[in-house]
Order: C-alpha cells, then structure tokens, then sequence
C-alpha cells in the first residue's frame, strides 16, 4: 500500500504553471534563443530600467550579508510615495507572496475565499492550499460582476479576491462601481484589490484605491514590480492596509522574503517616472497594433486594461492548443489558457513594435495551418 502524505486538498492542487522560457522552447523545437518572441508572462518588453540596473551593482558589494528584515528604505519610499504610514505596508517575494500571505492571516480553514471565474489562478492556489472553501462566482463578459460577488458572501466568508484590472482576460471596474461595492462588504470581510497592472491604466480609468483603504479598514491594495516597473525576475510585491491587517500578514512574512538587490532596484525604479511613462505609452501603442490585426482578421477579443490581450483563435475547445503550438514552431511564445476554462483563447503579452509584428504574421500562418 503506498502511503500518502500531507492531507487531500494539498494532494488535489494543480501546480501552477508558467509561461515557457525561451531556453526550453528552443530547446523542445530546436530553434535559435535570439530569433525567439516571449509575449507569454505580461513583462515588461523594455525590461530592466537602467536606473534600477545601477542600484543593483552599488547594493552588490552587501550580498554578504543578509537583506534589511524590515526593509527600511524600500518602506520608506514607498511611503512617501503613496502617501501612508511604513507599518501600512508589508512586502512581499512578488505580489503572487502577498496573495498567499492575505489568504494565510484572514482565513481559517473551512471558511471561505470568494473570487471571480476567469480570475487569476493564484486565487484559487491559496484558497485550496489552506484548505478553505471557494466560492466562484460567474464573470459577466469575462470580468466581475461585483453585485453577484456581494450576494454570494456567506457567514463564514473572510476574504474576497478582486484583480482589477483583470488576469487574464484585461477586463476593468470602474473606481465608482468599486467603491460602492467596497461600502457594501461586510466590515469582518478582507477585500484584497490585486492591482499588478494598474500603472498601465489610461488617465480617464484612474481612481484612487489609497484612499479608500484610509476609509475601509478591511481593505487590502496589493501591488507589484513585476510589470509595469520591470523587475519581474526580482520578485518584489507590496501590500498597503491598515495596520490592523498588515500587523497579521507580518507575523507570517518570511524573513529576507526581499532580497537586498531587488530591495534597492525598486526604490530605483519606484521614483523613475519617465521610464514608467514610457512603459506605458509603448503598451497602449503596442495594444493598438494587436487589436488592430485582431479586427484585421476577424478574431474576437477582450478589451484590455492591462498590458495584454485575450483573443479568440477558433471555435472548438481545441484550438487554443493548436494555435499556440503552431505558433511554438515559429518561435513565438504566448499563454494558452485552458486552465482558466478558456480553451479557445490565447492571451497575449505586448511586445516591442518587432515582437508584435512577428506575433502577428506568425498568428496569420497559425490560423491557416492548425
């Protein structure tokens, strides 16, 4: 008889998985690393600011010793930056830690998480990882419907899950609808508002979420380095909340979870405002051209917010893997997302001007041959 270990709901999970690196696609196809096009994870495609490069190299000379537990100088740009007190903030090994850490401070198990269908898997990963209850309530065209979310609160709901905007699907609520929704929760209920791509927002879509959690001390902001800024491979995320809940969430934070060069390249990168806007205006360019080829060639997709696009490829539940493994063939990476139970989809990260256009002409020989 084979033993098994640890209980059920951590042996039921489903690893999450990645987008593919260009090393193992190269290696899996046979095909040249530099001729290869990654628009799979929602990085950034100017990558590294050289700001936060620099920062890098000067903290270099301290990796013999261990990182500032507490992260002194990282809190206090932060805190100057968004306008709150440093114990309103807890940091985190990208906001993926954050999420886990919210998840692991305000639930218990049995209780219950309620998220949205379509929503970001991790959602789901903490929820069944600390063996609570999730409840998924129905998206309406592919994003929230926050009036169903309000009703589906139980009496042992403690946390709701709202990315806004919307992994994978780009899907946007507005700051009104928002902040309605956020009068309506029950005070004993964490909101945790996932905004890890809210830089890429147009200025009409903007809202002030820091605001709001001076007013509702059940509200938690989760953000992150990852994409906008460019510093996915260094992994570094915050939350901002009263300390009421960041005081929780601390108690569980691993030490060191933020190491000491990626400490010093946020605060480079936190304060680089042109690199920023020039994140930004290449994405809403870049956007344009895909959407552009998409109506070219009559592809359903989902309006955007963030730095990607979910498109349609086919009509049948196997065309997204189709699609996507014609595409692999010609080099160029995107996410298929099946797992979100969108298996004629593929979502696609925006490039450089080049990175698009070699998506789209490789898209146009996918679509003829899978």
């Amino acid at each position: 008889m084979t033993m098994q270990y640890g209980p059920s709901y951590v042996r039921e999970i489903a690893p999450y998985v990645a987008g593919k690196p260009i090393s193992e696609v190269a290696r899996e196809f046979g095909l040249d690393e530099a001729h290869i096009v990654k628009l799979a994870s929602n990085e950034n495609p100017l990558g590294m600011p050289d700001s936060a490069k620099a920062a890098m190299t000067a903290a270099a000379a301290e990796l013999g010793r261990y990182p500032d537990a507490n992260a002194f100088e990282l809190k206090a740009a932060l805190s100057a930056h968004y306008g709150v007190p440093a114990d309103w903030i807890t940091l985190g090994n990208g906001s993926n830690d954050i999420l886990e850490l919210a998840a692991h401070a305000f639930v218990e198990k049995s209780q219950s998480i309620i998220y949205a269908q379509y929503s970001f898997a991790v959602y789901a990963l903490a929820t069944q990882g600390l063996g609570a209850r999730a409840i998924v309530v129905p998206a309406v065209q592919y994003g929230h419907d926050l009036d169903a979310m309000l009703r589906a609160i139980e009496p042992d709901t403690r946390l709701i899950f709202i990315a806004n905007p919307n992994n994978p699907t780009g899907t946007f609520v507005e700051g009104p609808v928002l902040e309605a929704f956020l009068e309506k929760v029950p005070k004993n209920v964490v909101v945790v508002l996932d905004e890890a791509y809210t830089e890429y927002l147009s200025a009409d879509k903007r809202y002030d979420s820091i605001a709001w959690v001076r007013r509702f001390p059940n509200l938690l902001v989760s953000r992150t380095f990852s994409k906008a800024f460019g510093l996915a491979g260094l992994r570094v995320g915050f939350a901002i909340a009263q300390p009421e809940l960041t005081d929780l969430m601390n108690r569980l934070r691993q030490p060191f979870n933020v190491n000491t060069i990626a400490q010093a390249a946020a605060i480079a990168a936190l304060n680089d405002r042109p690199f920023l806007e020039k994140s930004a205006t290449l994405n809403a360019t870049g956007y344009q051209c895909l959407t552009d080829a998409f109506d070219k060639l009559g592809l359903e997709y989902v309006p955007s917010s963030g730095n990607f696009v979910l498109v349609r490829v086919g009509n049948d539940d196997g065309a997204g893997a189709r699609v996507n493994l014609a595409l692999l063939k010609q080099g160029v990476i995107v996410r298929p997302v099946g797992n979100y139970g969108l298996p004629q989809w593929l979502r696609v990260t925006v490039g450089l001007p080049e990175e698009n256009e070699a998506f789209i002409a490789a898209l146009e020989k996918a679509l003829a041959t899978a």
